[in-house]
């Protein structure tokens, strides 16, 4: 089995727009410090959390520089590798590393009906010329085309910097994926933070939730890690004090980018949410029940 590059909670940034529509530079400054002062393992940007489709190439650019200056090193990043052909994804990729990213998670193109074949050979053409440790996003649920458990095991057989996996799946898929790999795919589940402490239990490295209960989700997984059955179980009573909010946020990606960033403003001192189109909309019943949902985080600031 291959030991994990990376560990722990490591939130996808939510990308931030003003009033005039750009993205903000203050308020994803501010994100990035609330999840390093409450104990982030890692960052990760360019995801579906962070809008990623809503973006021009220059606006992945501009965040890839952003929180690469804002980490400063502290901590590693993950960037998610976007594109429609392999030269936009190694582009993409070689301005990650540029601007300090420690691995990358690459989706795959957009393009519909793809064989597994041809996404295999996809992937490989990107592995062959990045020298960063990869991942695949592999979330059929969400991007409607994804990899059997046999060809990520090909693919990591043939290709030595794919070491990593970013699932959005059951912890029972996952930990079936894990021993299909054969151990060889360090891999962070998604899914808001669903089931975290049975996706540690399956073997995952880490997980890669959204930025709004990064602390809660991060004391969780010291708790597991440490081995003590006490530990283990305020691990299970914290988990199930957010539950309600992670099922409530991930009711869709719609509703996570709607009320997840609401509440990571709240929480971190942000100001004012500016939503993007196409965007889902606020309504009283909804923020009335995040308040609700999100009462137990508490308002902390960096």
């Amino acid at each position: 089995m291959t030991a994990a590059p990376f560990t722990g909670i490591h939130p996808m940034l939510y990308a931030m727009f003003g009033a005039d529509g750009r993205l903000d530079r203050a308020a994803m400054r501010l994100e990035t410090e609330f999840c390093l002062a409450h104990g982030a393992h890692g960052l990760a940007v360019l995801g579906l959390a962070t809008e990623i489709g809503k973006l021009s190439v220059a606006e992945k650019h501009q965040i890839l520089e952003w929180v690469g200056e804002d980490i400063g090193g502290r901590r590693p990043l993950a960037a998610t590798i976007s594109g429609a052909t392999p030269a936009e994804q190694i582009e993409l990729a070689r301005v990650a590393a540029t601007n300090g990213a420690a691995w990358l998670i690459l989706q795959p193109p957009p393009e519909k009906g793809l064989s597994q074949s041809d996404l295999m050979r996809f992937f490989g053409a990107v592995m062959e010329r990045v020298a960063l440790p990869v991942a695949i996003q592999n979330a059929p649920d969400y991007l409607g085309i994804g990899l059997g458990n046999a060809e990520l095991l090909d693919l990591a057989r043939n290709h030595a910097n794919f070491t990593l996996l970013k699932g959005e799946s059951s912890a029972l898929a996952m930990r079936r994926t894990i021993a299909e790999t054969e151990g060889r795919l360090a891999a962070f589940n998604g899914r808001g933070g669903l089931e975290l402490p049975d996706n540690l239990r399956a073997g995952c490295a880490g997980l890669i939730p959204g930025a709004e209960s990064c602390d809660i989700q991060v004391r969780i997984f010291e708790l597991m890690r440490s081995g003590n059955p006490t530990d283990e179980a305020a691990a299970e009573a914290l988990y199930r004090s957010i539950l309600p909010l992670l099922v409530f946020l991930m009711q869709s990606l719609d509703n996570l980018m709607c009320y997840g960033k609401r509440l990571l403003a709240r929480r971190a001192g942000l100001g004012p949410v500016h939503d993007r189109a196409p965007h889902g909309t606020p309504d009283e019943f909804g923020m009335a029940c995040l308040a609700r949902y999100g009462a137990t985080l508490g308002s902390i600031s960096p």
